[in-house]
């Protein structure tokens, strides 16, 4: 890192502090390779510095983990986007849902965006209670309206990926056998086994973290699990929620959105063909309806991740680029993924703050961390 990229990161960290942060962890990925990384702040009320071993909980930019698990399943032809869930999850179709497609789940419009009655922090680490009560759930939209899946998410396309796993694995065991070993990426943990808690940043929240009340949120992130106390207690570090419940390094996320950012290959190994992860960049159908349960017109592509462009609807902070490929987390957590620059970015914090509707540039913490990533491309 020449002395000025250096001078422009610390910069832009200090802005992040001096806009209410932390702790901040940075990571950019180009080309591959790691290009640029680094941190600032505590991680608790202790005075530990953040440093680039520092974990933190990402929440729903996990999402983009489950997304390309689901995706390699289809890229080997063991699902199809267009079969409704049932034909590999046959206990989802009960209750009205056997006309969901696999499709409509992986872009956030399925009907069912709520968790099941009953959801407490410790039935989070019981993986068959959580798919077993998905299962058992009416729709509250019909099958193409918007509606985002908070915190179930995970589950719907983890069950779908594990139902179809030729050697039956857990959803854990694919990522970490099918995703994680090849890319050699490690600091990325679904459930923590009771393992490395005291590297887990402590998170605090800002005021005004929500927005305006909504009884579909409320259906979809019950207040029993809504990111607050529970995000710093062992039993959500050790629970498995693949669609927002990962915890990780700025690097471990950036160098598994590098391999988005080239196209599904990631020095010599190929997960996804290049056309494959281009087509996650056009807009799912109706991609301009406002979303009942996040409050926002969510600006999502084919392939179940967020994307880039004007902001509103896109995040300002990734880039106007709409080949941009991006998960976005609850507090403002976020990685992204430019296949034309090649250019992967993650940012991860300890200080939540609200991001629907999205902050605009000038007031957003990270507005010069994503101005530093792309003036390294050109």
């Amino acid at each position: 890192m020449s002395v000025s990229t250096e001078s422009r990161l610390r910069d832009a960290l200090e802005t992040a502090v001096e806009r209410g942060e932390r702790g901040v962890q940075v990571a950019v990925f180009i080309g591959g390779e790691l290009a640029l990384r680094g941190s600032t702040g505590w991680a608790d009320d202790q005075g530990t510095p953040v440093d680039d071993e520092t974990l933190f909980p990402i929440f729903s930019v996990t999402k983009g983990l489950s997304a390309t698990a689901l995706n390699l399943q289809v890229e080997r032809g063991l699902v199809d986007l267009e079969r409704p869930v049932a034909r590999y999850w046959p206990e989802f179709g009960r209750k009205g849902k056997d006309h969901i497609r696999v499709r409509d789940v992986l872009v956030q419009q399925s009907g069912v965006p709520q968790m099941p009655p009953g959801t407490t922090p410790e039935r989070l680490g019981d993986w068959d209670w959580c798919v077993a009560g998905l299962a058992e759930l009416e729709p509250l939209f019909p099958p193409g309206k918007s509606s985002y899946a908070s915190i179930s998410y995970g589950w719907q396309l983890g069950e779908i990926v594990r139902r179809t796993d030729p050697l039956n694995r857990s959803f854990v065991e694919f990522v970490a056998q099918e995703i994680f070993a090849p890319l050699g990426i490690e600091d990325y943990f679904l459930g923590m086994g009771g393992k490395n808690h005291e590297r887990v940043a402590r998170l605090t929240a800002a005021s005004n973290l929500r927005p305006q009340p909504s009884k579909y949120r409320e259906l979809a992130m019950p207040g029993s699990i809504t990111p607050g106390p529970i995000w710093n207690d062992p039993v959500f570090y050790d629970a498995v929620v693949p669609g927002a419940g990962g915890i990780a390094t700025a690097t471990a996320v950036a160098r598994f959105f590098s391999l988005l950012a080239n196209r599904g290959e990631l020095n010599g190994v190929r997960l996804l063909a290049e056309e494959r992860v281009m087509s996650f960049t056009q807009p799912r159908p109706d991609s301009g309806d406002y979303d009942e349960v996040l409050g926002q017109v969510p600006w999502i592509g084919c392939g179940g991740y967020w994307l880039g462009g004007p902001t509103p609807p896109a995040e300002p902070i990734i880039g106007t680029n709409p080949h941009i490929l991006a998960s976005n987390g609850s507090g403002g957590s976020i990685a992204w993924a430019d296949p034309d620059a090649k250019l992967a970015v993650a940012i991860c914090h300890n200080r939540m703050f609200r991001i629907n509707p999205p902050l605009p540039p000038q007031e957003h913490p990270f507005t010069a961390v994503g101005d530093l990533a792309r003036s390294l491309v050109g």
